[in-house]
């Protein structure tokens, strides 16, 4: 289906999220977020002014977009990473150097833990937390743990270098306990550090109210300086508190988030990948269901049909709604894989949140095809009802076009395209050369083609009716009806399937043509011609001797001038590709015994008409696909022309 970037800007959700734009081949070509996807989906497709030469380009270059629905901008900023790092779209520029996100770094597995600034996960049995957004309020934050807490930041190995130099800066600034001279005992700093951890797994309320309480206090003494500082880390751990339910750090599990939305006859599963803690992509499947049949039974025969073809099968499951049969798939996804693999249905918390999100995005995408169906029903079967409502004419289920292109009546062709239901079948096109007609006389090319097209359509009923009847021996079969519609013979070929409509690339004249045409082959088949404009724009139609007003916003005007112009495209392509043949034409194709497969080995082998000229027999002899034979014709050939041209 067509995707009308227009309408699907006006169904842009104002929420969170990540956008992925992708080009006529389905690649995906930026990626970006968002804390309004409306907002800023739309900013691209609007004026121009402002935005660079690449932006421009990639716009232009965009064939359709999909995005996916987040809970926070900072949610959305760490899929877009992820998603920009699987996939390395052609326009984004920013994080395709692989580089991470900022994490906070605990190295609990020292005696005297420090708090660091880390930009890559190490297996070190350090404790890690994040991914952050902000590099500043990561700084931020590890300031104001070494403030509340007095964490140390140098890298003595303590207890080893206990008391060996003096306590450094941060000590004398009240900023460490200075573990180094052994003022602190170790059982202490370590309820410190693991204040400090509590605060980074969540617990932000005591800090936060603390730091207000000092932010009130300096304001009320006039200590406006420290007032400000106070609230800046306190901005600081506003921001660093939001919470990630997109990626699960401590976890580092690979894990797939499976949910559905279902509408009577209609399932989407959306499913999200994590790997490595991270969610580096989604895939939506749809499942035609019984209206009555449960979740647990859909979701069940997902996972089943789905990890039967892919060969990355992850450690978890979190499942909206708890599968049939789970034990018996979990155990069989577990040899699949190798190693236990668990199914879960989480009720609260944040996997249950994850599950609800996969599930709103499912819905998301099966409201969104409904409306696109409703669309596409709209533009294609709604425009053939409206025209033949129009034209007073049965339901016009196959309608035929026909088109002329030529030069100055040079290599005349002739195009049919063919329409069902207000869609284009292209196993039914067909296309002509023009045999008996010289100059560029359309009339009288358009007629052989109909009248090649029908008759041939006319032979093909009538050995299909010998067939039959040589098939049922005894039983005689009745003769044709001289036309039959386009749904009465849906089963037949191309040709011997008449149209319910014939739509002329013309007005009265080319009508005209068809009708007698028509009339000598005994068809009774309604025939309309596309009146055009001064500009040559389609303004009405001429059907059995007037013309009929189209409304140039109306459903059936746009399906009639997507026939035209695909009828006209379909010609001039064929008489495109004739010039084309005419003027790639060799010396070597008048030799005899030379065809398309000698020529093209000859030229690879020598490379040029002249190497081929100088050859000697043997020469032509040992080059691919050639024999004596051959090779003697082709020498003949060239020594011939030689003796002419000095002649000459």
């Amino acid at each position: 289906m067509t995707f009308n970037i227009e309408e699907e800007l006006k169904k842009l959700p104002a929420s969170p999220g990540v956008y992925l734009m992708h080009d006529c081949r389905d690649e995906i070509i930026y990626v970006g977020k968002a804390i309004s996807l409306k907002n800023r989906v739309r900013q691209y497709f609007q004026s121009s002014r402002g935005k660079t030469a690449k932006i421009l380009q990639m716009v232009h270059n965009i064939a359709w977009f999909e995005y996916i629905l987040t809970d926070s901008e900072m949610e959305a900023l760490v899929l877009e990473c992820n998603l920009i790092k699987e996939h390395r779209p052609k326009y984004n520029t920013m994080l395709m150097d692989d580089k991470s996100y900022p994490y906070i770094k605990v190295t609990i597995q020292e005696e005297y833990p420090r708090v660091l600034f880390a930009r890559d996960l190490k297996k070190d049995k350090s404790r890690y937390y994040g991914p952050y957004t902000s590099a500043t309020a990561v700084k931020d934050t590890i300031d104001l743990l070494h403030k509340l807490f007095k964490l140390r930041t140098c890298r003595r190995n303590l207890p080893a270098d206990i008391g060996r130099d003096r306590p450094c800066l941060n000590y004398h600034i009240k900023q460490c306990d200075a573990p180094c001279q052994g003022y602190i005992d170790k059982e202490t700093y370590r309820e410190s550090v693991q204040k400090a951890m509590d605060f980074l797994g969540g617990n932000f309320d005591p800090i936060m109210k603390s730091l207000e309480e000092q932010m009130q206090a300096c304001a009320e003494n006039l200590d406006f300086e420290t007032a400000v500082t106070y609230r800046e880390l306190l901005n600081s751990v506003r921001h660093i508190a939001q919470k990630q339910k997109i990626t699960d750090v401590a976890g580092q599990e690979d894990r797939d988030i499976i949910a559905l939305a279902r509408e009577k006859q209609e399932a989407v599963v959306q499913v999200f990948f994590v790997r490595g803690g991270k969610m580096i992509g989604r895939d939506h499947c749809y499942l035609a269901i019984d209206e009555g049949e449960p979740d647990g039974r859909i979701l069940g025969e997902f996972v089943k049909q789905f990890y039967a073809g892919t060969p990355v099968i992850p450690k978890e499951l979190f499942l909206q709604t708890a599968p049939e049969d789970g034990e018996l798939i979990g155990e069989w996804l577990g040899k699949k894989r190798g190693q236990k693999v668990t199914l879960r249905t989480p009720q609260k918390g944040e996997k249950a949140r994850l599950v609800e999100l996969a599930a709103r995005n499912a819905r998301l995408v099966l409201d969104q095809d409904r409306e696109k169906l409703k669309r596409e029903e709209k533009r294609t079967t709604g425009a053939v009802r409206q025209l033949s409502q129009m034209l007073g004419l049965p339901d016009c289920v196959r309608m035929e076009a026909y088109d002329i292109s030529n030069i100055s009546g040079v290599q005349s062709v002739g195009s049919m395209v063919v329409y069902e239901n207000g869609r284009p079948k292209r196993s039914d096109y067909r296309k002509f050369r023009i045999r008996y007609v010289e100059g560029p006389n359309d009339y009288a090319s358009m007629e052989e083609v109909l009248t090649r097209r029908f008759t041939h359509g006319l032979e093909e009923k009538a050995a299909r009716q010998n067939a039959a009847k040589g098939q049922e021996g005894a039983r005689v079969a009745e003769p044709a009806a001289p036309y039959e519609s386009g749904a009465a013979a849906a089963d037949a070929g191309s040709f011997d399937r008449f149209p319910d409509l014939i739509l002329m690339d013309g007005g009265k004249g080319q009508v005209n043509i068809a009708e007698g045409v028509l009339r000598t082959l005994g068809l009774s088949i309604p025939v309309c011609g596309m009146v055009k404009d001064d500009n040559h724009r389609t303004r009405g139609l001429y059907f059995r001797g007037r013309e009929v007003p189209l409304d140039h916003h109306g459903e059936s005007f746009q399906l009639i001038t997507r026939i035209q112009d695909e009828a006209h495209r379909f010609a001039i392509e064929y008489h495109r590709s004739i010039r084309s043949k005419e003027q790639i034409r060799s010396v070597l194709d008048d030799i005899e015994g030379i065809g398309p497969a000698r020529r093209k080995a000859l030229m690879r082998h020598f490379k040029s008409i002249e190497a081929i000229r100088a050859a000697g027999v043997e020469e032509l002899k040992a080059a691919p696909q050639m024999n004596a034979r051959a090779a003697q014709s082709v020498y003949d050939f060239f020594q011939n022309m030689g003796k002419k041209e000095k002649s000459v």
